[in-house]
């Protein structure tokens, strides 16, 4: 658990109502999971975004960070109250390219699972626009080791930032 957490009475209030809500599998990453730096940055995310429902403003920047050899792939967001919320300040995420027609192996997925827990803040979710698996919360340092650790075992980033967006996957075999 993060050693001093923001408090949050504006998001506590997205937690009542009748369906799930994100802000309760964030505060389970803050509170539950082992690793000290996804608590603190999950923390810091908390305590910017109640910070936004407060004053009504966003407060993501974009800006320029890439992994060697690509034009895309990562959506750079700064934090301009990096000052107040440290834990934050850098939360980027990374678009991983599907399999063909999304099929996944458990195997797949703990290895990417694994990988984005060394390097990321371990927020994931699945088949955005592009139909990408989204990334959530890297440094710009920790984008370039994550990159590496699962090219290295056949993963590919997805479109994002100046090169052309992918197209959802085929769905094959799905059909």
């Amino acid at each position: 658990m993060a050693k001093n957490t923001y408090p949050t009475p504006m998001l506590d209030n997205l937690e009542t109502g009748p369906w799930p809500s994100f802000i309760t599998g964030i505060k389970r990453l803050r509170d539950e999971h082992p690793d000290e730096r996804i608590n603190n940055m999950t923390n810091g995310l908390l305590g910017q975004l109640e910070h936004s429902y407060e004053t009504r403003k966003g407060y993501w920047k974009g800006g320029t960070v890439s992994v060697y050899g690509y034009g895309g792939g990562i959506i750079p967001r700064f934090s301009e109250v990096g000052d107040a919320f440290p834990e934050s300040r850098e939360f980027h995420t990374l678009r991983v390219q599907p399999p063909a027609g999304n099929f996944y192996t458990t195997d797949m997925l703990r290895q990417l699972g694994d990988s984005w827990e060394k390097h990321g803040s371990g927020l994931v979710t699945f088949h955005g626009q592009t139909g990408n698996i989204m990334f959530i919360g890297s440094t710009t340092e920790n984008t370039q080791h994550f990159f590496d650790e699962i090219n290295e075992y056949g993963w590919d980033l997805g479109g994002a930032g100046p090169c052309v967006r992918t197209a959802m996957s085929c769905v094959g075999g799905a059909r």
